[in-house]
């Protein structure tokens, strides 16, 4: 193997890994029940940890069973790729544009950082039950994110786009339990809402239009 043999590596991989990180990181932080928990308990400093590494492991879990499921589907019917672009294309954008919406409008995320104190076994009883009894994270991260993962199967691509996905859930999520105290103040501003809804769209759209044109 020659000197440059890795930075090849590195330069073929890290697109792929980046455009994972983004559409994960796009899909994880918009406003819903389990990031105010996880706001709320960070901000309370309670029960931090294990909430963090469940909403991780979740994601994980859920990415790769999605880059498995998917790629088995794939490798059956090779034509289900096709399908799978332009369908996670028009998703992408589809979603691009609902964020682009919400960013005229004025949401904020209530951590709701009042109340008596949660016991571990039912602050991870609550994130477990956020997490993996919500329908809306089977479409996104299992369909959506395992679909578009296995638009990048050569070399190995695949698991590098699901990586990306599982580290910026990793990011997020500790920023956001870690971080609580900081980010509950910036994100009770709807203009801060509005500023990553308008990143989040931008994000989307762009990666959607790429797997058109790259069709």
């Amino acid at each position: 193997m020659t000197a440059t043999a890795p930075l090849s590596i590195l330069a073929g991989t890290l697109p792929v890994l980046l455009a994972g990180f983004g559409v994960g990181l796009s899909l994880i932080v918009a406003i819903g029940a389990q990031n105010a928990f996880v706001l709320r308990q960070g901000i309370r400093a309670q029960h931090v940890l294990p909430i963090v590494a469940i909403c991780a492991a979740s994601d994980a879990a859920l990415i790769l069973a999605g880059i498995t499921g998917v790629g088995a589907i794939v490798d059956r019917a090779p034509v289900a790729l096709t399908v799978v672009r332009w369908a996670g294309a028009a998703f992408l954008i589809g979603y691009g544009l609902l964020a682009a919406r919400r960013a005229f409008g004025s949401q904020t995320l209530s951590a709701g950082a009042d109340g008596a104190s949660t016991s571990r076994r039912t602050a991870v009883l609550t994130v477990l039950a956020m997490t993996w009894l919500n329908p809306h994270v089977y479409l996104d991260t299992v369909l959506l994110l395992g679909s578009l993962a296995n638009t990048h199967a050569d070399g190995g691509g695949r698991w590098w786009f699901g990586a990306g996905a599982a580290v910026a859930s990793v990011v997020w999520f500790t920023a956001l339990g870690y971080g609580a105290r900081l980010l509950g103040r910036v994100f009770a501003r709807p203009l801060a809402w509005r500023l990553l809804d308008a990143l989040i769209a931008v994000t989307m759209v762009t990666i959607g239009v790429s797997l058109v044109v790259n069709a």
